[in-house]
């Protein structure tokens, strides 16, 4: 009689396992090509799965920096949580501020004129620590400036984005030019959603931030300063509630921030000086 082996079939990678696995080596590209190198950690949902995916592709440890441009405006529970978590996942953190908004170009409308201080904030800790690469938790879906991004986005001397002139990207293939007074941001979660990273952060058990969570009939579905950042309607108080939440959505994620209200190329002008 003969007798049969049969293989075990093998694992199909869902849509979560694709996004994690480009995201990996993103991140793998970027700390070989690039040093010195930090991940920039605003502390809310977006930056939390990237350190999580940086942890997952560096053996459990990040290994190079974290930042934290520190508007000083920030919630409370984003303090508590940046001071609980540096120290449970181990991470190098670069604190660094932003200049009051009286040293901010006159001519932003209110809101992004504060934002913008986190512009003047980055710039200043990329000179101080000459950074070659930066990484950024931005999503094409989020903005529709952000479409216009690449996965790795030069910026030249003075840290400004030139939108017209940014390198093809094919078969994941990262071009990392350099000239003096110029380094690149490299955007590992570029091909996510929010729907996704919602599903990732339920699926992994990634900690985070509760104000995300409903309390008396509010949350907030974007984290920013308190002064510009508002709360939305919501009953959502678990992830799940979350994500049903978000299925029948038709309301813009950065619906709270003030900045997004105001003229419709301000986003722009903030992303061209070196924004996030």
């Amino acid at each position: 009689m003969t007798r049969t082996h049969t293989l075990a079939e093998p694992r199909v990678m869902d849509d979560l396992d694709q996004l994690e696995a480009q995201s990996i080596f993103i991140l793998r590209e970027a700390y070989r090509k690039l040093k010195p190198l930090s991940l920039l950690w605003s502390l809310g949902k977006d930056s939390n799965v990237m350190v999580w995916l940086a942890r997952k592709a560096f053996m459990g440890r990040v290994p190079f920096p974290v930042m934290h441009v520190d508007t000083e405006k920030k919630f409370p529970e984003m303090y508590a949580f940046r001071d609980e978590y540096t120290k449970k996942w181990d991470l190098d953190l670069l604190l660094g501020y932003c200049p009051p908004v009286e040293e901010i170009d006159p001519s932003l409308p209110p809101a992004a004129r504060s934002a913008a201080r986190k512009t003047a904030g980055l710039a200043a800790m990329i000179d101080k620590h000459k950074l070659r690469g930066v990484i950024a938790g931005i999503r094409r879906d989020e903005q529709a400036t952000r479409a216009k991004e690449r996965v790795f986005s030069p910026r030249g001397a003075g840290h400004r984005w030139d939108v017209r002139n940014q390198p093809p990207e094919f078969w994941d293939q990262y071009a990392t030019p350099y000239e003096d007074g110029m380094h690149i941001r490299v955007h590992p979660l570029l091909a996510w959603r929010e729907i996704d990273i919602w599903r990732y952060i339920e699926r992994e058990g990634i900690p985070l931030v509760d104000l995300y969570f409903a309390k008396d009939g509010k949350r907030y579905r974007s984290l920013g300063d308190q002064d510009i950042t508002s709360p939305i309607e919501s009953n959502a108080a678990t992830v799940a509630e979350v994500i049903a939440e978000l299925e029948n959505s038709k309301t813009s994620e950065r619906a709270g921030r003030a900045m997004d209200h105001e003229s419709e190329d301000a986003f722009e002008r903030l992303r061209v000086a070196g924004y996030l």
